[in-house]
């Protein structure tokens, strides 16, 4: 299935490839300088790599990272040695990078099958959750007014008249992936599961023509519409594109340079359900904006308020046996290591794209990966388990 550019079955029912090459990069100014899941494919999008077409841009000259011996920020170097020289090879794990911050600095920086430091990677549906930072934005900045607005208070001049509307669906149905309508990613026979959708000119139509299963608010599914449906939300109400948008209120202050945005319905909309294709350290930055609580630099670009309402668990999917806790397009966990129990916030993405967040040991562990649709893409949550959490001494 890696052929396939887009997610049938959630990652973490099918997901892991290349394998170890180790190469652990320092470059120049430390990250603590800066204050501190069914898979949105596209097959319509303008970008149109394939999987395993790699995107070299520019080094980054501003790049704040250098990385830092791991007795510095309290782990065990060794341990986390073993993370690298303990994989298989590099044809094997199906990974393309893994790294490592705590208290800000980067302590791990590793990459496989000629993906590096200034290779783009293809988030697939880790890109939900850089929606839920902008639709934080979006209510900071006002123009949004709550996530009890109404869809049809945004949308209802362009779409009139949608069914979708007809039983008042609101923003936080959609954040949390209770919509009520007839879209499951899941499921391939859903009306409104995503592969239908990428087959429409207008994504943005086709979700508010579908029609309501359940109330809104009351039945998970998991649904590539939503997210795509709330960036048209984003930009209406802002009256700027997604990626101005994005530019302003958090990649310039990230100083993000590179980040690919998919686009469909003739180039005049933006994809933020899936394929924004972004460097791991960039990555990395936004994992350390969730940690921080939307602080970066000593300015607020998210409020903490919507950091803790958007990273705590709303709801869950009870068709995942585990790590299936769901917040406003984050993902939540617990993990247990020696006895004790962490819980983790994460970003998911097809083939193993993961921001993970680990608010009581200050962690944040990025990995990027091939794995597209095979259980293996959850290999990284053991490393995270057998090697990060248990470096931290």
């Amino acid at each position: 299935m890696k052929t396939t550019q887009h997610a049938i079955l959630p990652s973490r029912l099918a997901k892991r490839a290349p394998g170890a090459l180790a190469c652990l990069l320092a470059v120049t100014v430390a990250l603590s300088a800066c204050g501190g899941g069914g898979d949105g494919g596209s097959g319509k999008n303008t970008i149109g790599n394939t999987p395993d077409t790699k995107v070299r841009v520019a080094p980054n000259a501003t790049d704040n990272w250098t990385l830092v011996p791991a007795a510095e920020v309290g782990m065990d170097g060794a341990v986390l040695a073993d993370a690298v020289a303990k994989l298989p090879d590099a044809s094997t794990h199906g990974m393309s990078s893994m790294l490592v911050l705590r208290h800000g600095k980067p302590v791990l920086e590793q990459y496989w099958n000629g993906y590096d430091k200034d290779t783009l990677h293809d988030l697939r549906s880790a890109t939900k959750s850089i929606t839920s930072l902008m639709m934080g934005v979006a209510l900071d900045q006002r123009v949004v007014g709550s996530v009890n607005d109404t869809l049809s208070s945004y949308l209802a001049p362009l779409y009139p008249n949608a069914p979708a509307y007809r039983l008042g669906l609101k923003l936080q149905d959609m954040l949390t992936m209770r919509s009520g309508l007839d879209c499951d990613d899941w499921v391939r026979s859903s009306p409104g599961n995503e592969e239908n959708m990428y087959q429409q000119t207008d994504w943005v139509s086709f979700y508010t023509k579908l029609q309501a299963l359940a109330a809104p608010g009351s039945t998970t599914r998991y649904c590539t519409g939503n997210p795509v449906t709330l960036g048209r939300v984003i930009a209406v109400a802002s009256k700027k594109p997604i990626p101005a948008f994005a530019n302003e209120f958090l990649f310039g202050p990230l100083n993000i340079q590179s980040a690919k945005w998919a686009e469909f319905d003739n180039r005049n909309q933006t994809d933020t359900g899936g394929h924004i294709q972004m460097r791991p350290r960039d990555m990395a930055k936004l994992g350390q904006l969730a940690l921080q609580k939307g602080q970066w630099n000593g300015k607020q670009l998210v409020s903490a308020a919507w950091m803790a309402e958007s990273t705590r668990q709303h709801t869950q999917f009870t068709t995942l046996p585990d790590r299936n806790g769901y917040g406003y397009f984050w993902w939540r966990s617990v993990e247990t290591v020696k006895r004790v129990s962490y819980d983790v916030i994460f970003a998911d993405g097809n083939g193993g794209q993961y921001i993970m967040i680990v608010p009581a040991l200050d962690i944040v562990a990025v990995f990027t990966g091939e794995n597209y649709n095979l259980k293996k893409a959850e290999f990284p949550f053991e490393l995270l388990d057998k090697y990060i959490l248990a470096a931290v001494k």
